[in-house]
């Protein structure tokens, strides 16, 4: 019934109504492209406030995984070059030492 009384309403308007109606239809359109782009740009800068916490955990969590090898790594070398240094560390008579200097 609602479409019935728009379009004899439109008719009676003529066609300076129909160009009107048409202008105040696109400008509720127009409104609710607006509000839509308006929700979608603050949900993107949510977004991004988000993902630049999660990238500085990242950094920090690179930072210290970089730091625990490095330690690792030169755990491994004082390791090794105390190894070194008892294999090559004879007993006068070539002998190799006894442990707890047996």
């Amino acid at each position: 019934m609602v479409e019935v009384d728009a379009v004899s309403a439109l008719a009676q308007l003529g066609a300076a109504g129909v160009i009107g109606w048409m202008w105040l239809s696109e400008r509720r359109a127009a409104g609710e492209r607006e509000r839509q782009i308006r929700e979608s740009h603050e949900a993107l800068m949510n977004e991004r406030a988000q993902l630049d916490v999660l990238v500085r955990a990242l950094e920090g969590n690179t930072r210290a995984v970089t730091a625990l090898e490095a330690g690792q790594r030169e755990l491994i070398r004082v390791i090794g070059h105390a190894g070194d240094r008892r294999v090559t560390q004879h007993e006068p008579d070539g002998a190799v030492p006894r442990a707890n200097g047996a």
